[in-house]
């Protein structure tokens, strides 16, 4: 615990209000409770540490450190690596999160998914004329945020963390352990975001339990120009035992190459004979290209047993937050991120009192699972009933050609709040779908 005294502590001056100078962030307002059993913090500021940099630590970090509270980002990759991944973000992401333009390598207009047996079905007739799924690389989108967590003062810690000790008492420190420049060190902080990913030491340090995971795999291959000018606006989906028996294959655009994966969670042995499959139905497309990266990956199938003991609260893919029969992520870890720093700096009123689990529970916890848990569990439902067999994703896909099932769901994926339906139309989309599965069904077992 020596480390302790040789540590730099930082003042913040003491605020209420918080404004963030990006335009579409809003104000991060601080209620002060004079309720508060918390002990205070004199002298200081409380001290986070932010295990993890991509958009779930990032984005964590730059609400803790915004709100006055002396915060630490351990990051052990170099800016130009980043997990393998699709790098779809929603619409309402780009504003909510001020992603600058520039970051967007592709602005899909149309997502093409393929059934089994090949058919397509073009999805994207309902979006209006300013709607786009917004393409990126992760590197890109992960230094961006690290750099822009560092402008609002948090300090970037290039390291690997080895170990996180856990305190004797309730208001004694958590230690870091991390190696940086091929040396030890160690820092002690009074609060951990564990942002590290499917394979958190974070998470298996507090024993939040395990999950299942799936494994993505990616393969970016850089095409002749008249082959890439083919997915200029367009990604595709594609569906079928040859690519995944339990998912979804996909090439999705990125500024000078594609990127082509596959993923899997009941056979992830298999995965390299998944990705062959995906290979094999575009070989035409992509014929030429040469491969620059391989990938691999694991994904969290479902959030962990326990997302905050103590101090310690996980956010992104290390509390499982990736959903069901999409695959989609990256908005959820941000989200999840800045919800979990938000609600830091809003218990510690802004970083001068202690934090304790049920705060944490309190103004984090439970406010994404009312926000959030019935989207995840919905799209588990959908993954049971339509990724199962070849028959049930040829019924998929047909129902992908109704313009109302296109509607509700690109307004629910690009917007992340369910879209206004009708109510005759619901119904009707509900016997669409039983018919679909029937008959899909019945050819299927000829």
């Amino acid at each position: 615990m020596a480390a302790a005294s040789s540590t730099l502590t930082v003042f913040f001056p003491t605020k209420t209000t918080i404004t963030r100078p990006h335009s579409h962030l809003q104000p991060l307002t601080i209620k002060a409770s004079s309720n508060s059993t918390n002990p205070p913090l004199p002298g200081r500021k409380l001290r986070a540490a932010v295990i993890g940099g991509g958009p779930a630590g990032s984005s964590a970090a730059e609400a803790l450190a915004s709100g006055g509270i002396e915060t630490f980002l351990f990051e052990r990759n170099s800016p130009t690596t980043a997990k393998p991944c699709g790098g779809a973000i929603p619409l309402c992401m780009l504003e909510e999160f001020d992603i600058p333009s520039h970051l967007i390598d592709r602005h899909v207009t149309r997502m093409r998914i393929f059934s089994p047996s090949n058919l397509s079905v073009d999805f994207g007739k309902t979006l209006r004329p300013n709607e786009f799924i917004a393409m990126l690389r992760r590197e890109a989108l992960d230094s961006f945020l690290r750099s822009r967590a560092e402008s609002f003062g948090a300090k970037l810690v290039s390291g690997l963390v080895t170990n996180l000790e856990l305190p004797e008492s309730s208001t004694s420190p958590y230690v870091v352990h991390y190696t940086s420049d091929n040396s030890r060190h160690s820092l002690p902080v009074d609060v951990v975001v564990g942002a590290d990913g499917a394979n958190s030491r974070v998470a298996r340090s507090i024993h939040a339990g395990t999950y299942a995971c799936a494994i993505a795999f990616q393969e970016r291959i850089k095409l002749p120009d008249h082959k890439m000018e083919y997915y200029n606006d367009l990604a595709e989906m594609y569906v079928g035992n040859d690519v995944s028996p339990d998912f979804y294959a996909w090439v999705f655009p990125k500024c000078d190459h594609v990127a082509v994966g596959t993923g899997t969670v009941c056979a992830k042995q298999n995965i390299k004979l998944y990705q062959k499959g995906i290979r094999e139905r575009v070989k035409h497309k992509i014929s030429g290209g040469k491969v620059i990266k391989v990938e691999a990956h694991p994904i969290p199938e479902h959030p962990r047993p326990i997302r905050i003991r103590g101090r310690v609260a996980l956010v992104g893919d290390a509390a499982g937050y990736v959903t069901k029969c999409s695959g989609e992520g990256i908005y959820f870890a941000a989200k999840s991120g800045r919800m979990c720093g938000e609600a830091i700096v809003k218990a510690s009123e802004g970083g001068d009192r202690m934090v304790n689990e049920d705060d944490l529970k309190r103004e984090y916890l439970r406010v994404w699972d009312s926000k959030y848990v019935t989207t995840f569990r919905f799209l588990d439902l959908l993954q049971r009933v339509f990724y199962g067999s070849n028959a049930a994703r040829e019924a998929l896909v047909e129902l992908c050609d109704d313009e109302y099932v296109q509607r509700m769901t690109f307004e629910s994926y690009l917007y992340k709040k369910l879209a206004d339906g009708d109510r005759l139309q619901d119904v009707k989309m509900v016997w669409n779908t039983i018919g679909s599965l029937i008959k899909c069904n019945m050819v299927g077992s000829k």
